[in-house]
């Protein structure tokens, strides 16, 4: 689909109220494939490639804004007022910037494992993960990757798992996950004060990227929101993210409530 002047992989599914998923870094819209299942027989779901991720090719500099400005130009091309928003990680940050440019186009938000702006310690990490892959490629970091991203448990156990979170990322171009990674490391916090619709935070009980504390803690900072975060200690069969179908029942019910 073009947006914004570029091509953007996207699928859509289902009628209703419509729910936009966004995914994290080194992903794609695949990750939510069980989320659609459950959540496109009552909602229309819509998932996409980020810019720079995926099938969604690199055009452009990115920024956590130009991001924001794709998913406002999405929600044009598709004829949507306002939609429930679903994010991972770098997603969750893309969307706490949406909902403060954007608010009257945000029902709901669900974040899960949220990411806010990096430590100089991590923006430190990412560049250097971006200097490693623009030399030897996505491949030279791909194990440490997977497994920093997944639970001991999965890791260990669940080798469907990995080797799927393993092909998400060998699926990336070097050029654009490397631009990903940069605008993340380059990225500010929203200010997410302004956020006003209700939220609902997950996080995974073994997820060492994010942990429960982040999500606590962005809950208790939602001080002034209208309705206040729910942080869930997610604990099930994939225990970094928590478990999916999990995910879909707690965002249905967020969505209902």
């Amino acid at each position: 689909m073009q947006i914004n002047g570029t091509l953007l992989a996207v699928d859509v599914r289902g009628t209703g109220s419509p729910i936009i998923f966004l995914h994290g870094l080194g992903s794609t819209y695949n990750v939510w494939e069980p989320q659609v299942r459950a959540l496109s027989a009552s909602h229309q779901v819509i998932r996409y490639d980020l810019r720079g991720a995926g099938r969604s090719p690199l055009n452009g500099v990115l920024s956590i804004e130009s991001w924001v400005n794709d998913l406002a130009a999405l929600m044009d091309a598709q004829q949507l007022r306002n939609a429930n928003f679903v994010g991972h990680s770098l997603g969750t940050l893309i969307l706490q910037h949406f909902a403060c440019l954007f608010p009257e186009k945000v029902t709901s938000l669900a974040l899960i494992g949220v990411n806010r702006a990096p430590t100089e310690q991590r923006r430190q990490a990412v560049r250097e993960r971006v200097a490693k892959v623009r030399a030897e490629g996505v491949g030279s970091i791909a194990e440490t990757v997977v497994k920093g991203g997944l639970s001991p448990h999965t890791y260990e156990h669940k080798p469907e798992i990995v080797g799927f979170v393993r092909e998400l990322l060998l699926g990336q171009s070097r050029d654009g996950y490397a631009a990903c990674c940069e605008a993340m490391a380059a990225s500010n916090a929203a200010d997410i004060t302004q956020i006003k619709c209700p939220v609902l935070v997950l996080s995974g009980a073994d997820d060492a990227v994010s942990p429960p504390a982040n999500g606590e803690g962005f809950a208790r900072e939602l001080g002034n929101a209208l309705f206040p975060a729910r942080t869930v200690r997610a604990l099930a069969t994939d225990r970094a993210a928590g478990s999916r179908q999990f995910r879909a029942e707690c965002v249905l019910q967020n969505l209902m409530r």
